[in-house]
């Protein structure tokens, strides 16, 4: 299971796309209404408005009036939450991954649509109208699109579940649906033809990104099963007695003789699974680990109670298993200590893990780890009002990031990964800016507008995108980003930016050198060793992905060097996030 959560969350990488898509669309709206207009075939559309409303009459009329109520916004998401419901209630084992390919692909098309129509503005056709007129632009459809989500997603469905002739009228019957509902768009006099091409297109490409982000082909998840049922024969045969020869304990010798003292495991009992934890137990006996102590988290004390457990037991190297709340809740305790840390990345976003470069399996980045060397990396310190004084390894946020972590919905965490906060966070992009003073070292006061303020110990998000692409885990400093774009062209052009930086040969600036405002003033960049937020009024707040008491004011100070964690050992390559001759270099 966890291994399949980790497969997901590399697939889930595809989402990103759904920005870049809303960029495209975007585009090619504003081609059409502008340069493109008075051009064929453009300059035709008029002429097959005309045709079809000289030719309406019965029973057509009618016909047309149940396929666009079929396509309703209200219709579409009644459906949807039928169909999913269905998906999850109806089989004998629940098609979770089903119901959420479905769920996020209407969610996702609406949410590009909706986009769109802020930056495109495109009149109706002029000719007589059967159906009141939207406020929202002619260009894409938004009926169309939302037909070709919901019933192109039933198609592809249909594609890899059914068989033989009923896979055959299932699938041309579920396809023929979004055309039909163009046509009628058509002939009610709603749309141009090329906003209904529109709308088909921008179904049609949700549901290619959100399928290859959550569907695998039948070969895909068979060649998966085959690999995690060798993965465990081979955990087994690990954890088997065997005779062990004087040359296999110096090949497994640990270098940093975290061996010779007690391992404390501290374990997410929901993201460790049995499985995964008898991995990790095999892993750290074939290390010479054998004095364990095994802890649950849980939601009164995320760190299963380590700091008794290391009392006075000769403990030498803790185990967090779970996502970067455990890791955060291990290092709180361990800051300052000569106790290493070791991460077994099985979360939600397990961004640490990700910036350090570990491999994505849980158990392999132990072994990984384990058979490297330790290092210590840095802390961000973060207090406020109403906010007791608390330590992050990877980002603290306020604003939109803040709101997205706190309103994620944890069952369609578990369902889709870190996916899940792209849904969350489309519902908080028209929330107000906030205004703030910042206040970097001993320097003057600064006055901003933000939508969101992320402050970080590391830069890289899910998928590799460098959000701060200048951040290090041990060059003694934190970075920041205000994020502010204005209306929908500053989302694009700011998500334009943040894309651009994962291309080759676009490199970081000087390490410790801030980049200033970019991408038109919709990102700033700002470092330093403390920095101090004041905003005019109360604002949500997270702490290493987990939301924590809302407030106006915020520190935030690094602590250089305050945990020992445990490495693989280091590659020619150099990690995302980690520049060359940093002492945090890691495998890949």
């Amino acid at each position: 299971m966890s291994n399949e959560r980790g497969d997901a969350a590399r697939r889930g990488g595809m989402l990103l796309l759904l920005p870049v898509q809303v960029a495209l669309m975007t585009g090619l709206g504003l081609l059409i209404t502008v340069p493109l207009a008075g051009r064929w075939p453009l300059s035709a559309e008029d002429g097959v408005n005309r045709a079809f409303a000289a030719h309406r009459g019965e029973p057509f009329t009618e016909l047309s009036e149940w396929l666009s109520l079929l396509a309703s916004t209200q219709s579409v998401i009644g459906l949807t939450l039928l169909f999913v419901a269905a998906l999850l209630l109806l089989p004998r084992v629940a098609w979770r991954r089903e119901a959420a390919f479905l769920a996020l692909s209407v969610a996702a098309q609406s949410a590009v649509f909706l986009l769109v129509t802020l930056v495109v503005e495109r009149s109706r056709p002029d000719v007589p109208h059967l159906d009141p007129a939207p406020p929202t632009s002619s260009f894409p459809s938004g009926h169309v699109g939302a037909a070709t989500a919901l019933f192109g997603g039933l198609a592809v469905l249909a594609a890899t579940r059914l068989h033989g002739v009923r896979r055959v009228l299932a699938v041309g019957a579920l396809a023929l649906i979004p055309v039909a509902v163009a046509l009628s768009r058509l002939y009610r006099g709603m749309h141009h033809p090329s906003d209904v091409l529109g709308g088909l297109l921008n179904g049609a490409c949700t549901l290619f990104v959100v399928g290859y982000a959550l569907l695998l082909p039948a070969h895909a998840r068979r060649d998966d099963a085959r690999g995690a049922a060798a993965r465990g024969a081979a955990a087994r045969g690990a954890a088997l007695p065997t005779t062990r020869t004087p040359a296999d304990a110096d090949a497994d010798a640990d270098p940093e003789g975290l061996g010779a003292g007690r391992v404390v495991v501290v374990r997410h009992p929901h993201s460790c699974d049995e499985e995964l934890a008898e991995r990790v137990r095999s892993v750290l006996h074939h290390r010479g680990h054998t004095d364990q102590v095994w802890t649950p988290t849980s939601a009164d004390d995320p760190s299963g109670g380590l700091a008794a457990r290391i009392g006075d037991s000769g403990t030498t190297l803790v185990v967090a298993c779970g996502g970067d709340g455990t890791v955060r809740a291990c290092a709180e305790v361990l800051a300052g200590t000569d106790i290493a840390l070791a991460v077994v990345p099985c979360g939600t976003g397990n961004l640490l893990a990700r910036n350090l470069r570990l491999p994505a399996d849980p158990a392999e980045a132990l072994d990984a780890a384990l058979s490297g060397r330790t290092t210590r990396i840095d802390m961000g310190r973060l207090s406020g009002d109403g906010l007791e004084p608390a330590r992050f390894t990877v980002m603290a946020g306020d604003g939109l990031d803040a709101a997205m972590v706190r309103d994620t919905s944890d069952r369609l965490k578990d369902r889709v990964g870190w996916a899940a906060y792209v849904v969350s966070a489309v519902g908080h992009l028209r929330d107000p800016r906030m205004r703030l003073s910042i206040r970097l070292d001993d320097g003057a006061a600064l006055e901003r507008r933000a939508r969101m303020v992320v402050i970080g110990n590391v830069g890289t998000l899910q998928g590799g995108l460098p959000l701060l692409p200048d951040a290090r885990p041990d060059n003694g400093r934190l970075d920041m980003v205000l994020l502010d774009p204005r209306g929908a062209a500053g989302w694009l052009v700011a998500a334009g930016h943040v894309l651009s930086r994962t291309l080759p040969g676009r490199a970081s600036a000087a390490p410790g050198t801030p980049a200033g405002a970019v991408a038109g003033g919709a990102l700033e960049y700002f470092n330093a060793a403390r920095i101090d937020i004041r905003f005019t009024g109360p604002q949500p707040r997270e702490l290493d992905g987990d939301a924590v008491t809302s407030g106006a004011h915020l520190t935030a100070e690094v602590e250089p060097g305050a945990l020992r964690l445990c490495l693989p050992t280091p590659r020619p390559r150099v990690a995302a996030g980690v520049p060359e001759g940093s002492a945090v270099t890691t495998a890949g």
